[in-house]
């Protein structure tokens, strides 16, 4: 009769965060959304392309944090699930020590390493000068780093299943951007300089406010920041499996930009970028449903509820065929559509937007199976096969581009053919988890 309430619970919960979620993380995108047009009308197509690809290149930063946030994830939700908060409350305080150490460690070699750097030549551009190039790049590494530590919050309100209130700091920092882009385009000269202080201070307010409600809210998990080995090792071994993954994951996806920069000029990626916005409605949309499956997978692997991980996935499946559809549809009207969204200064390949199509579906599909395998922590598979898909993709990727006329969407068909391999085995492997069957690296 409890494990039926406490899966009656979590159920209840993991609606309850989908719900609120729906309402944070639309107001979310439409605010990135609105901004958008206006940063091009600020900065011009082709510095809107250059800050498009700065964001991608300094999002690299936070993934040296070893893997540290998803293992603390882990770790924390696994804890809380067998009423152990005072370890919990360890694995916290290991974690924030960890990442301050890494922190201060990569802030000092990147902004070192960033007066040796030709930005120009990195970003293939001479419409904005060096210097200018060199202080947006420094301030974005401070804000970035500063959040990589404060960004633990949202490991944390992800191990008490809170998932909606990461959309709601998502909410927090999309809306003060757009109001204060809005702001500056309408009284500033242009230079990326001020996005970058934008973006930045927007992010760190979001965490802020997250962090005093999550340690208000469970005053048992708030930490003593100290590095304590018992706790340290099991972050880190978890960890570097991540960090492996998320290693992958981060080439796979953001070199994409950095391709198009080098192979095509810029200016492609303004058009590369509006494209994958607009059909990224449905994997931010898929986000909402998944998001919070994460730590509920935990909870419910740990307590041997495999009924309801059963029940979960099958509706999985059920949603997966709606966004087919629906991304189906959006791909038919996606021209019209820009062209109303951003004007016609910029045309859109339809070879483009069926490329991002597909990577959309290829994308949702295969983030089923991860979030599920991530939360019961079965990922040695998976950064294996992550590892592959990695390689495949930026030789594929130019392979294409070079040999073929399908211009930019060669980079992101690249890309969804090296997705196909995660999306295969982690289905297989979900599959055999979930029954009873998996032995070996399939168990693991």
């Amino acid at each position: 009769m409890l494990d039926a309430a406490v899966s009656q619970q979590r159920t209840k919960n993991y609606l309850t965060q989908i719900k609120w979620a729906v309402v944070c993380k639309g107001g979310a995108m439409l605010a990135s959304f609105l901004a958008i047009p206006l940063m091009i009308r600020y900065l011009g197509q082709e510095q809107f392309g250059v800050w498009s690809t700065l964001l991608t290149v300094m999002s690299w930063i936070v993934f040296f944090d070893l893997g540290l946030g998803n293992g603390l994830r882990n770790k924390v939700a696994e804890a809380l699930s067998k009423n152990q908060a005072v370890l919990a409350a360890a694995y916290i305080g290991s974690g924030y020590s960890l990442i301050a150490v890494l922190g201060i460690l990569v802030w000092s070699i990147v902004i070192g390493m960033s007066f040796f750097v030709s930005w120009q030549s990195i970003f293939n551009t001479t419409v904005i000068s060096e210097p200018t190039l060199r202080m947006t790049v420094n301030i974005a590494v401070t804000f970035i780093v500063l959040n990589f530590w404060m960004g633990l919050i949202n490991a944390l309100l992800g191990a008490v299943q809170r998932t909606s209130l990461i959309a709601f700091g998502q909410l927090i920092s999309n809306g003060l951007a757009l109001l204060l882009v809005y702001l500056i385009s309408m009284s500033a000269r242009a230079t990326i300089v001020n996005l970058a202080l934008i973006y930045g201070g927007t992010v760190t307010v979001s965490n802020v406010l997250l962090s005093f409600w999550f340690y208000r809210a469970f005053p048992a998990l708030r930490p003593r920041l100290k590095m304590d080995r018992q706790h340290v090792q099991p972050l880190l071994s978890v960890g570097i499996q991540f960090f492996v993954i998320q290693l992958a994951v981060l080439l796979i996806f953001t070199t994409d930009k950095i391709l198009i920069t080098q192979l095509f000029g810029p200016a492609y990626v303004a058009q590369y970028e509006v494209v994958f916005k607009l059909m990224s409605i449905f994997t931010f949309a898929h986000s909402m449903v998944t998001t919070p499956l994460w730590s509920a997978y935990t909870d419910a692997y740990h307590r041997g509820d495999l009924a309801w991980i059963r029940k979960i996935l099958n509706k999985q499946l059920v949603i997966f065929g709606a966004m087919v559809v629906g991304v189906v549809i959006l791909a038919m009207l996606a021209r019209p559509l820009i062209r109303i969204w951003v004007g016609p200064g910029i045309a859109i390949d339809r070879g483009l937007v069926l490329s991002m199509a597909i990577l959309v579906l290829v994308t949702i599909w295969s983030n089923i199976y991860a979030y599920f395998l991530n939360g019961v922590q079965k990922i040695q598979l998976s950064w294996i096969v992550a590892v592959a898909a990695m390689c495949i993709n930026i030789p594929l990727s130019i392979i294409l581009a070079k040999y073929t006329n399908l211009g930019t969407s060669s980079v992101v068909i690249g890309t969804s053919c090296a997705l196909l391999l995660p999306s295969f085995f982690g289905c297989v492997q979900t599959f055999k988890i979930v029954g009873g069957q998996a032995d070996g690296i399939w168990g693991r």
